[in-house]
């Protein structure tokens, strides 16, 4: 079982930047990939991207992309969302998870479903 802790949540103003961090413990050498999702109140849970541990490929939700940067430091066993450019519908709770049974790689990683691990969520929010 893998744990997860998402921190560096707060909040911001639109246009400023962030990053979130999601620091792994337990057995983090079968984690396949690590996700991020965010949930904004009222609304479903969302793809935000995600990264595999091997070789670091990257995938985004287009919503995000060209502003989300995710990346991972192996050592550290952590992975980060830098949030750029940050507008006012990105305020959410934002979730790593992770992948150790490579469920994502069947189903797709945009899939909820695809990963086991889940941490508590930070808050994010931007204002106007």
């Amino acid at each position: 079982q893998v744990q997860l802790v998402e921190s560096g949540g707060g909040l911001v103003q639109a246009g400023d930047s962030l990053r979130l961090s999601c620091a792994a413990s337990g057995r983090t050498l079968s984690t396949y990939a690590t996700g991020w999702f965010r949930q904004a109140p009222g609304k479903e849970r969302e793809f935000v991207g995600r990264i595999r541990w091997s070789g670091g490929s990257t995938y985004y939700a287009d919503s995000v992309k060209g502003r989300f940067t995710i990346s991972r430091d192996i050592a550290k066993n952590t992975v980060y969302l830098q949030m750029d450019s940050l507008k006012p519908e990105d305020t959410a709770v934002y979730y790593c998870a992770a992948d150790t049974k490579k469920r994502t790689s069947l189903i797709g990683s945009a899939s909820g479903n695809g990963y086991d691990s889940w941490g508590q969520g930070t808050q994010v929010t931007v204002s106007s």
